[in-house]
């Protein structure tokens, strides 16, 4: 029994080397940057003077819109020589999860790599939810950090989009160190995290930007915040402007 678990243990460990040896390396020619795949929704991160690039990966066959079903990461030092880490999370790595792996992002506190996403949900929920995956690398493995949902469809108003309205999570650490979740789609909200990352600290806050659709995104620059934004059909990026992360915002 010993020499079968030892065998198996051995052969999960190469299993795993071996798939660090198949990350592939690629000189980027310009845009697009990945050539080879179908990618949506990129969503940068920047540790340790490495630039790590999440996306959704789309595989729709002719006739159908989209069909995103998990998560690659792409990194690269000199903007010119990436590396292709292959997939790090699946919306079915969720044990409520279904499918359809849409918009998301990945922030590093105290040295865990915490993936907030979007993705379909399985009974009892039956919408759109924001879950959480966590890690120690920002490469993966990403695991379900709660075993639930972090925002569900019963959280927030159902405005125009109905069941998929809590979408697009992007997080934003301030200076002091205070977490915040911004999502959703036709109305914005935002809502405090606790110190573990995985946790709501607080009332979730309708945020109001004029013809808001989906997709927020923040950043500081200074002593500015600015949130970025997909605006309307066809889809525009707009901003508003703000001197503190909760606002107002100033369009």
């Amino acid at each position: 029994m010993r020499n079968t678990l030892f065998i198996v243990s051995l052969y999960l460990i190469l299993s795993a080397c071996g798939e660090k040896r198949n990350e592939v390396k690629f000189i980027s020619e310009g845009n697009p940057i990945v050539t080879d795949k179908f990618t949506a929704d990129p969503a940068p991160m920047v540790h340790n003077g490495r630039l790590y690039l999440y996306v959704g990966h789309d595989e729709a066959e002719e006739g159908q819109d989209f069909n995103i079903t998990e998560w690659l990461c792409y990194s690269t030092k000199d903007m010119k020589t990436w590396t292709d880490h292959g997939c790090v999370l699946k919306p079915t790595d969720f044990s409520w999860g279904v499918g359809e792996a849409w918009a998301s992002q990945v922030v590093e506190k105290d040295g865990k790599f915490y993936y907030y996403t979007t993705v379909q949900a399985d009974a009892p929920y039956n919408s759109k939810v924001v879950g959480v995956a966590v890690s120690d690398s920002p490469t993966g493995p990403f695991i379900d950090a709660r075993g639930t949902p972090l925002i569900t469809d019963d959280m927030t108003p159902n405005g125009p989009r109905g069941w998929w309205n809590d979408i697009d999570p992007t997080v934003f650490i301030d200076d002091d160190g205070q977490a915040y979740l911004y999502w959703g789609n036709t109305q914005c909200y935002y809502v405090k995290l606790k110190k573990n990352m995985i946790e709501l600290d607080g009332p979730i806050v309708p945020v109001h930007l004029p013809r808001y659709t989906e997709a927020p995104w923040i950043h500081k620059r200074g002593d500015w915040y600015y949130l970025s934004y997909a605006s309307e059909f066809p889809e525009k990026i707009c901003y508003a402007m703000s001197r503190s992360i909760t606002g107002p915002w100033e369009y």
